[in-house]
């Protein structure tokens, strides 16, 4: 892609650096924890995520490391609220306002859900 002016060539070209740069080392990143998760025993929760839609290997990693030991929820409510992913309410007698989610739970765990969403 050419520009008019140097300058504006010059900033591109520092933008396109910086996007191949983090691309790299995500790459790395992905081929560290590919390296670790064989000898990991939460490979198959981690495997089994990544059979979701959206999730991909460092975002199954981040939830089972955040998370731990699923089986500890006895259903989803307590794992969607572990996560800050219920609404918010307010009460007073009988009204009943809700709003948006809580985010009052675990932050990496939630990040990783809503990036693969």
């Amino acid at each position: 892609m050419a520009f008019d002016h140097p300058a504006q060539q010059v900033a591109f070209r520092v933008y396109v650096d910086a996007v191949m740069d983090a691309e790299r080392r995500l790459q790395q990143v992905e081929e560290q924890i590919l390296s670790q998760l064989p000898e990991w025993n939460h490979r198959p929760v981690v495997d089994a995520l990544q059979a979701m839609r959206g999730i991909a290997l460092i975002n199954a990693v981040v939830l089972v490391a955040e998370v731990g030991d699923f089986t500890r929820f006895s259903n989803p409510r307590p794992l969607m609220a572990y996560f800050g992913l219920v609404p918010g309410e307010q009460s007073s007698g009988e009204t009943v306002w809700r709003g948006g989610i809580t985010k009052t739970g675990n932050t990496y765990a939630r990040r990783a859900l809503v990036e693969g969403a």
